[in-house]
């Protein structure tokens, strides 16, 4: 057999918590064939390439639990780009690609569209970071709505209706008027009808965080149409009794579950979190970020903000299981002063949103807060992987798996900022042009609504 790809001489961190190696990676269509000793010597014949990467750090392709392919829903972008909304997504994802992160998970988003682009990148004919995507948070409007951007009175409302029915496909805000039976019922049409890869309902209100929206029952019925799919389930919550209902409903993986309002975890959900190795999706910042957000946030928020830090302090402390989070997209240079994103962008400090760069922001603020570096790399990677249930495709460097391979110049153990000191990118056994992504910039293009 012959390898399409070998990397000789660098130092292995495979994400499995093994100490690093030298290793030679040996790829054959795609996929890892061995990760040998590192002496050097060819494992393979014929025409394979190979990379010398001595004094190179050679770990896992890393991951982000929770992105948006498309962020920028302000009503401005949403139709200018009516007939892009694909481009978008692939841009996001090429910018991902670029910096390290070959796996996303889109947990909101217009799921005909996010299926697209998914099967554009997975079958090859579209340069991107591999995609799983939930399509619309469950119980939730579009964009256009009270739960995330007001669309005010300049639209018509049929303008306002076709754009939302992208995002909600069926499962609505309307839903929260259904009985439980029903909301099942609507869930497993859901599925069956988009090919989503897993799904997010919403415990608590987005635009009204405060809010319960589905009651026990209702949500134990969402769950297990997920299962029964197939599928992993997660939930948007914001408060200590939405995130203890999510729980009791038997989710896989809670989504920032250190964001509780304005008080912190209660002692019987934390002890719960930590003791049953729950997958916490959190998004923690520096503490240059939170430095900013003291001098510029308003209250409310401030204090959310300051307790969401603290029970990420409290998690990372009593070692549960982190997954890196940003909640992150590409948003238009004209966007930045829209009250959706003014505070996270432009001047901000650290931003978590910037997808292709705050990723590192995670890492820092993983670091900061005294995780230990091999777990941070396993946050960012193995972690992800496995509370996604996609463990034997990707996340750790070993035979049989995927080859998402990240070459980077300098030991990230010793810095997460090396993180960011990429000398290749690799996906599916290829090595990525980097310096061609993205390829049709949109957003992020200089001549964007004239910027």
């Amino acid at each position: 057999m012959s390898a399409s790809l070998q990397l000789t001489g660098g130092t292995v961190i495979d994400g499995t918590g093994q100490r690093p190696r030298e290793a030679t990676i040996v790829v054959e269509d795609g996929r890892i064939v061995t990760v040998g000793s590192g002496d050097g010597t060819p494992r393979s014949s014929g025409d394979a390439q190979t990379l010398d990467v001595r004094g190179k750090f050679v770990i896992p392709g890393l991951m982000d639990a929770n992105v948006h392919l498309i962020l920028d829903t302000t009503a401005e972008v949403l139709l200018l780009h009516r007939d892009r909304y694909a481009d978008l997504a692939i841009e996001a994802a090429q910018l991902a690609l670029r910096g390290g992160v070959t796996t996303l998970f889109d947990t909101w988003g217009p799921p005909g569209v996010l299926a697209q682009v998914r099967d554009s990148i997975n079958s090859g004919k579209v340069t991107g970071s591999r995609v799983y995507l939930a399509g619309n948070i469950i119980g939730l409007d579009g964009p256009l709505t009270d739960d995330f951007n007001p669309p005010g009175t300049v639209l018509s409302r049929k303008t306002i209706e076709v754009i939302n029915a992208e995002w909600e496909c069926g499962v609505g805000g309307n839903l929260q008027w259904q009985t439980a039976e029903t909301v099942g019922d609507r869930v497993c049409q859901y599925i069956a009808e988009t090919g989503v890869d897993f799904v997010k309902y919403a415990a608590s209100g987005h635009g009204s965080p405060r809010c319960l929206l589905f009651s026990e029952a209702a949500q134990r019925a969402i769950v297990e149409e997920a299962h029964r799919a197939g599928l992993t389930a997660q939930a948007h919550t914001s408060t200590p009794e939405s995130l203890r209902m999510e729980i009791t409903a038997g989710a896989d993986l809670l989504q920032h579950p250190d964001i509780t309002g304005i008080v912190p975890l209660p002692a019987d959900t934390f002890a719960t979190i930590v003791e049953r190795r729950l997958p916490c999706a959190a998004i923690m910042t520096t503490k240059a970020h939170h430095e900013w957000l003291r001098r510029t946030a308003d209250e409310p928020w401030a204090t959310v903000l300051r307790v969401q830090d603290a029970n990420n302090d409290r998690l990372v402390a009593a070692g549960a299981r982190m997954l890196l989070t940003t909640d992150a997209g590409v948003v238009a240079p004209t966007s930045y002063s829209h009250p959706q994103f003014k505070s996270v962008h432009g001047e901000v400090v650290d931003s978590h949103l910037e997808l292709g760069s705050s990723h590192v922001n995670w890492l820092r603020s993983a670091i900061e807060r005294g995780m230990d570096p091999m777990t941070a790399l396993q946050s960012a990677t193995r972690y992800i992987a496995e509370a996604y249930q996609v463990a034997d495709e990707v996340g750790t460097l070993e035979a049989e798996k995927r080859a998402d391979i990240l070459v980077l110049d300098s030991d990230p153990l010793a810095d997460p900022l090396n993180y960011a000191r990429i000398r290749y990118v690799i996906k599916d056994g290829t090595i990525v042009d980097r310096d061609r992504l993205p390829e049709r910039p949109v957003l992020t293009s200089a001549s964007a609504f004239g910027a």
